[in-house]
């Protein structure tokens, strides 16, 4: 149900592993932890809509009308029931884009900062033909909760940004006329919510207002993020297609599960299912027709990542089509796969049984004015960015990305730690639980099948230490397992070691430290030792591979000094080199499988004293301009890529200087 229950309670703004501010909180009492569960139960399938013979996708993105609930009485659009009317004849429109966030587009400080619902409108037309089909809308994100009418019949709820949710309409729709569709978005955050946070308030010149607050260091971007598709399915139709791969000698393996649904008592389903390559030719002997089994594909082109293959990302793509005895529709959905291995020990990563070794950058889905709402520019640039500098890996921090940006990573060959919205996670209590516990069966739901993800991620710096996290954390990675026991699981740490109650239950360490910035700032000869010492304290407590997920320094873009000095462009290159040489002498030890420098980009924040325009840790500026740290991050991604895959570097990583430095730099 909608949560519109504000907690007035205070808070703690902070980010990554900074200093804190501390407010008195108001005392919340939580119950205990419920038992584990027995196994997780499994979501209905929901397939990325692709057209086909017997499917149509119709976008419903552009211009939509906008309304914003009245700060001071968030409930006013449900008791006058906006959703029964167009909205300009309720207040005063303004045009909103679908997809993006509404924040950063107006001039307006008041929709900037708004908390609570905020309403969205459009109308469409369904062709006539669609009448014999079922018709399904689906949105790829909405932040945080979402409520949609169609022709003034509730459709769906959904409590979760950042991941897809869908409905069944056909009943609602107006076939060959005009239909209207209207969207409530709250971007209102509580204890109980994925990622949480607590509603205060707070004093201002003309009374008091409720403000949002959040201990995580991003801006709580709002608004429908990414695109609005109706699109079509036969009658009975195929639900999920599940996909697990393997290799044994030359033998690809494919093992497949076929869900269908919509099928009417007695009557009999057939399946036929097919494996195409790169250049639409059959793979395998023939199609085999059953809802599972096992295809095996001689001598296949494994799916590789970038650096250790010169065919990096290689696709095959598995053809399925249902129909019924007597029948003579059929259903075709098509799934792009990649045939690949994934293992891992105490000590290492394997893909397709060679060591792995991961270098990358933590991300945000956030450019200017779009906010986090999906720009296909700025995908694109931010993958030949990747591309320039080398990097074979991100992770999704701190959320799970569009479906569009997944697709390109598959086809592109980056490795994926893929991270559920959990950040900050404390106070931990049965709702929090249940809900966090759906974020990751709704994450893995769409992201099961993509050979980029290597690696679920199931929160970002929670509170570990605290006396309930073991128990909490036990049941979430014990739940993700049950759903996906073929890729490990890590949480990006950040409390000490030697506290840490989480650790135990995970595939892989990995944890962020900001050495010689929150801690010691300014001191660069503290960084080194630091950060061995610590991987090493991780390995010797659980036994695991390591890797460090964030490390860093926020730069002004510009801004030099020599000797280095804090947010110099020459202090951030410091600070990474010394990371550098902390990562080539742990990769020696064994255990140490990769590092992923924060941020890819500088990134939108919330308000505080120590964020100039947000978080200027990238390498690349907002815009994605290089700075100086970009340059330097390029020549020692490529030259592990040389180094550990054998491939070659790019020709132009170092500008002619002397035929003699020229000579000594190729060697």
């Amino acid at each position: 149900m909608w949560r519109l229950i504000f907690l007035l309670s205070s808070t703690v703004i902070a980010g990554e592993s900074g200093p804190e501010i501390e407010y008195p909180e108001t005392p919340i009492e939580y119950s205990p932890l419920p038992q584990e569960e027995d196994a997780p139960s499994l979501l209905p399938g929901m397939l990325y809509p692709r057209e086909s013979e017997s499917r149509e996708v119709k976008s419903l993105d552009g211009m939509w009308d906008f309304l914003v609930s009245p700060s001071g009485d968030t409930l006013k659009g449900y008791r006058e029931a906006w959703y029964a009317n167009e909205l300009s004849k309720v207040g005063k429109v303004m045009q909103m884009p679908v997809p993006s966030s509404y924040n950063d587009i107006t001039t307006s400080r008041e929709l900037r900062d708004h908390v609570g619902a905020v309403w969205y409108q459009r109308t469409f037309f369904v062709p006539s033909s669609w009448r014999e089909q079922r018709v399904f809308i689906r949105f790829g994100s909405v932040n945080y909760l979402a409520q949609v009418w169609v022709n003034d019949g509730l459709v769906t709820n959904h409590e979760m940004g950042h991941l897809p949710f869908e409905a069944e309409i056909s009943s609602y729709l107006v076939y060959g006329g005009k239909n209207r569709i209207t969207v409530a978005v709250d971007n209102t955050l509580l204890q109980t919510s994925v990622p949480q946070g607590k509603i205060v308030d707070t004093a201002v010149d003309n009374g008091s207002v409720h403000t949002q607050t959040y201990t995580f260091d991003f801006f709580n971007y709002a608004g429908i993020h990414r695109p609005v598709l109706l699109h079509t399915k036969p009658r009975f139709y195929i639900e999920d297609v599940t996909v697990r791969t393997g290799l044994i000698g030359d033998i690809g393996i494919i093992t497949y599960v076929v869900q269908p649904a919509g099928l009417q008592e007695r009557e009999i389903p057939m399946c036929r299912v097919s494996l195409l390559d790169a250049e639409d030719k059959l793979a395998i002997r023939e199609p085999v027709y059953r809802f599972s089994d096992t295809l095996k594909v001689p001598y296949p082109n494994l799916w590789w990542p970038r650096g250790m293959n010169s065919n990096p990302g290689y696709l095959y793509t598995l053809e399925v089509s249902l129909s019924v005895v007597n029948d003579s529709k059929v259903d075709v959905y098509r799934l792009p796969i990649g045939i690949r291995t994934l293992s891992w020990s105490n000590s290492s990563l394997l893909l397709n049984d060679k060591p792995v070794y991961m270098r990358g950058f933590g991300r945000h889905e956030d450019s200017i004015l779009r906010g986090r709402g999906l720009d296909l520019v700025t995908v694109a640039r931010d993958h030949e960015l990747l591309q320039w500098i080398g990097a074979n890996a991100y992770r999704t921090s701190h959320y799970p990305y569009s479906d569009e940006v997944l697709d390109v990573a598959d086809r592109l060959g980056f490795l994926i730690i893929d991270e559920c919205p959990s950040v900050d996670t404390e106070n931990f209590s049965p709702i929090l639980l249940s809900r966090h516990k759906e974020s990751l069966s709704e994450l893995i739901r769409r992201d099961k099948n993509r050979p980029s993800v290597i690696m679920w991620s199931i929160a970002n710096e929670p509170r570990t230490q605290l006396q309930a996290a073991g128990e909490y954390f036990k049941q979430v990675a014990h739940h993700t397992k049950a759903l996906d026991p073929t890729r490990p699981i890590t949480i990006a740490m950040a409390r000490a070691v030697q506290e840490d109650k989480a650790g135990e239950y995970l595939d892989v360490i990995s944890f962020n430290r900001y050495n010689a910035w929150y801690i010691n700032p300014g001191r660069i000869d503290t960084i080194t030792n630091r950060v061995i010492a610590e991987a090493e304290a991780w390995y010797r407590k659980y036994n695991k591979p390591v890797l460090m997920s964030e490390y860093g320094a926020d730069t002004m873009p510009g801004l030099h000094e020599l000797p280095e000095y804090v947010w110099s462009e020459e202090y951030q290159k410091e600070v990474l080199s010394k990371h550098f040489e902390a990562f080539d002498r742990l990769r020696n030890e064994g255990f140490f499988i990769g590092e992923f420098i924060w941020n890819f980009a500088d990134f939108r924040t919330a308000q505080t004293y120590i964020r100039v325009g947000g978080n200027k840790k990238g390498v690349f500026t907002r815009d994605r301009q290089p700075k100086m740290a970009a340059y330097h991050v390029r020549k020692r991604y490529h030259s592990l890529q040389k180094e550990l895959d054998g491939m070659e570097v790019p020709t132009d990583l170092e500008d002619y200087v002397s035929l003699h430095y020229s000579l000594r730099s190729r060697f």
